[in-house]
């Protein structure tokens, strides 16, 4: 079996390039074989694409996030534009809406996510989204600007409804999932994953955050960590591990643009 983890932040587990290399080492040897490097500030990715641009495997996504709409960086638009245009580069990203943690103000953290959306129109990538408590907003964007090569709904928080408002509007967008998914009160996600089409489900690890509940006692998540996840989601589908490996996997190279 193989699995891809379509969202890991390498940069965040270890800042050392051994250790993220090591990251990868692990990980293939648990079956996750394509990982997609998550970065949310220019710096970041910069630093973390040095490290691992020759990694088998191994995918990047560059965007800001809205952690830092207020300091994205001196000349951020041209930095992506550069960026985008690497080897490897597959994705704009993350970027998105966040009303928890209200940085900056809501029109800021909107004319970014415009501009991104527009970049990965231009440059015809697919978008990863971050979506807090921004989901109205996040629907209405997408209605509007959603560029052609689709979006990835990362970290999928929302419940079913909304799923289902978004596959109704006929938007191209994926629902990925992270180790949350495991926890028992994530009822809004196990509606969803029960009510949406398998082949728009991905699985990510948002590492290092969202360790799943089988070994929450770990510091961290790690991207070798995904298959506790589709085991997860496996039993509750009801379908063999190996099946759901496939269509994931699928899923995975579709959403991103990747062969199988």
């Amino acid at each position: 079996m193989r699995f891809f983890d379509t969202h890991a932040h390498i940069g965040l587990i270890y800042d050392d390039p051994i250790e993220q290399l090591r990251v990868i080492h692990q990980a293939k040897a648990a079956g996750v074989t394509r990982i997609i490097s998550i970065n949310n500030g220019l710096y970041d990715f910069k630093k973390v694409y040095s490290h691992l641009k020759a990694a088998s495997g191994v995918y990047h996504a560059v965007g800001v996030g809205p952690s830092e709409v207020m300091n994205p960086g001196k000349d951020w638009i041209k930095t992506i534009e550069e960026s985008v245009k690497l080897p490897n580069v597959i994705a704009i990203g993350e970027t998105g809406l966040d009303y928890l943690k209200q940085y900056g103000d809501k029109k800021s953290q909107i004319e970014l996510f415009i501009t991104q959306l527009e970049l990965a129109q231009k440059y015809e990538k697919p978008v990863i989204i971050h979506n807090r408590e921004a989901g109205k907003d996040v629907f209405e964007i997408l209605t509007d600007r959603i560029p052609d090569k689709g979006a990835i709904l990362h970290c999928y928080g929302e419940n079913a409804a909304y799923a289902k408002k978004c596959l109704d509007a006929n938007l191209n967008v994926w629902f990925s999932f992270a180790g949350n998914l495991t926890y028992r009160n994530a009822r809004n996600l196990h509606e969803t994953v029960l009510n949406i089409p398998l082949d728009r489900i991905l699985l990510e690890t948002e590492s290092p955050f969202m360790i799943p509940a089988e070994i929450r006692e770990k510091k961290r998540t790690m991207p070798a960590y995904l298959p506790y996840t589709a085991r997860f989601l496996s039993e509750m589908l009801e379908i063999p591990l190996e099946e759901l490996a496939d269509q994931l996997w699928k899923n995975s190279c579709k959403a991103f643009g990747l062969p199988e």
